[in-house]
């Protein structure tokens, strides 16, 4: 007799979504494929742009020093290089297959530039809220290059972990000051499948950027971001040219959530104080 109960189901895909071409920072040019009208938001999750060209005049200009309060940025990249520095000093480049992961707390200015000149700018940004208790914490600031990931070679399939554990107890270097989410970066062979533990309470997404892949009936091309449904694990199939994906997880925090550009807290006083505050050089 088979026990049922036990049986795990895998999470099938809600929505997908294509993202809205726009640019940021000083003319950037990205996709928007969480934070737009479509998909204001996935708690805790609020914003993944994608990035991907090999024309300089598309990215050459970066993002040149702005503010941040509230949340934690995720900068991935998978090839090229981007410098990173704030006005609490820190400074550091991530090339093909880094990660920084930046605790904006209570105020931090920083810029983000380009390290090169030529070849394809090619990556992620990831914004990750932060619950009411910590949005007015210190700023901090992790950066891993590729080297120092992890990484879980399975049949077919190639699994960077950046942060989080897999069930097999893997773990990532990165760490969020809030929450314990779970952030892979997965090359999948033609045809190669790919199972892993996805708790039902975590909300999460696959976002494509090379190939093709199936969860469940639900098949998703490069680019787009596809919601995972509910479910207690994640079940992959790559196409026929394989795939490359993030999967992205995380405990919703549940609370009323207020943006304004570069500040996302809770309430329009507190996002008002941050105005004030940033434009009286309390960051």
């Amino acid at each position: 007799m088979t026990d049922t109960a036990n049986a795990l189901k895998s999470r099938p895909i809600d929505h997908v979504h294509r993202g809205i071409p726009t640019s940021d920072g000083a003319g950037v040019k990205l996709t928007r494929l969480l934070g737009h009208q479509g998909l204001m938001q996935l708690d805790p999750f609020l914003m993944l742009d994608y990035f991907s060209s090999d024309n300089a005049d598309d990215y050459i200009a970066g993002f040149p020093e702005h503010p941040h309060r509230g949340f934690e940025t995720v900068t991935i990249m998978i090839e090229g290089k981007m410098r990173h520095g704030d006005n609490k000093g820190h400074s550091g480049v991530i090339e093909n297959g880094g990660i920084q992961w930046m605790t904006a707390g209570r105020g931090i200015v920083h810029s983000e530039i380009p390290e090169q000149t030529d070849g394809r700018m090619w990556g992620f940004q990831l914004w990750v809220n932060l619950p009411s208790h910590l949005k007015m914490t210190d700023p901090g600031y992790q950066e891993f290059p590729r080297e120092e990931i992890p990484v879980d070679e399975r049949d077919g399939a190639s699994v960077r972990v950046l942060a989080g554990e897999l069930a097999s107890g893997l773990r990532g270097p990165a760490r969020s000051a809030a929450i314990d989410p779970l952030l892979l970066d997965i090359t999948l062979q033609p045809g190669a499948r790919f199972v892993e533990a996805v708790p039902a309470e975590l909300n999460g997404f696959i976002a494509v950027y090379r190939g093709r892949v199936t969860a469940v009936d639900t098949e998703v091309s490069t680019p787009a971001l596809a919601v995972l449904g509910k479910g207690d694990q994640l079940d992959l199939v790559a196409g026929p040219d394989g795939a490359s994906l993030l999967i992205v997880a995380g405990k919703p925090i549940g609370e009323p959530v207020a943006r304004y550009g570069p500040f996302v807290m809770n309430t329009q006083a507190e996002l008002q104080q941050a105005v004030t505050d940033f434009q009286a050089g309390r960051f």
